[in-house]
């Protein structure tokens, strides 16, 4: 099937971004760390120019950590600053703000302007909740929870605008489209479970046989995907009068890898794209 999901409401926001990204200094991008690539959103660079920005690689506690690291240097070679975070870092996350003014070039009496920026589902509501030490934006495990720009004081120096999570009308790569499936940056009802669910074991079972056998006590690995599906939904429990429910054991098995319930799994590699 071909994967996309635009709906109404990031039209709006693109064209907001378009807009605001003329009155900030700085632009915080959040990526998820299982697939930076595919969790960039390409009209992004266009977008933000020549806008200094700094490239958050959110949920490493998702990620596997050997990859991650390649990740940083792959960005720092191409002369953008990273930053490797999860939600357990709050410390790390608000020492952002001084590195921040530093990239914008703003001088400590001057209001500094800030954007946070990233596809759905990203963990920007609870990045920006975190920088603030309250909670002002709404958070939930589908994507798509805000739905509008707003702008944040955070003292007299800094000035917080949150954006909405924006796709692209169309993923042209359609490897990105399923891999942002799989960590649920598109809404489950525009994507079919079944189909997900054996893209993701192809790729498991060659890049981590280990967490799959380990997570459903599978002693062999080396199948189909269609069969391998059938045995987890076995173990699972996903059964119906007259065998397995494939879409609930599709389900179960997102579910493991979106919660890090199969272990740290990242989707990607830098050597892997099409970029490099």
């Amino acid at each position: 099937m071909t994967i996309g999901w635009y709906p109404g409401h990031m039209n709006k926001a693109r064209k907001d971004i378009m807009k605001l990204l003329l009155q900030v200094d700085l632009v915080i991008e959040l990526v998820d760390a299982r697939l930076p690539y595919s969790s960039e959103n390409p009209l992004l660079n266009s977008l933000i120019g020549e806008t200094p920005r700094l490239k958050i690689l959110n949920k490493t506690d998702l990620a596997d950590p050997a990859t991650t690291k390649l990740w940083l240097e792959f960005y720092k070679q191409k002369n953008i600053t990273p930053y490797a975070l999860d939600k357990t870092q709050p410390e790390t996350i608000k020492k952002l703000l001084k590195t921040a003014r530093k990239i914008s070039g703003k001088k400590s009496n001057q209001v500094l302007r800030i954007m946070i920026v990233g596809i759905p589902n990203v963990g920007k509501s609870t990045f920006l909740n975190i920088l603030l030490d309250r909670k002002v934006a709404k958070v939930g495990n589908e994507p798509a929870v805000t739905k509008g720009t707003s702008e944040i004081i955070l003292d007299d120096s800094i000035k917080l605008i949150d954006t909405p999570g924006v796709l692209w009308p169309k993923i042209e790569d359609q490897n990105s489209a399923y891999r942002l499936a799989i960590t649920g940056a598109i809404k489950n009802t525009a994507i079919e479970f079944e189909d997900i669910a054996l893209f993701a074991l192809g790729f498991l079972r060659e890049e981590y046989p280990e967490n799959l056998k380990n997570r459903y006590q599978l002693p062999e690995i080396n199948m189909d995907a269609g069969l391998l599906l059938e045995a987890i939904g076995r173990k699972r429990g996903c059964l119906r009068k007259g065998g397995v429910d494939y879409h609930k054991a599709s389900e179960a098995l997102l579910h493991d890898i979106r919660n890090g319930a199969l272990g740290r799994i990242s989707l990607e590699k830098p050597e892997s794209i099409p970029a490099c």
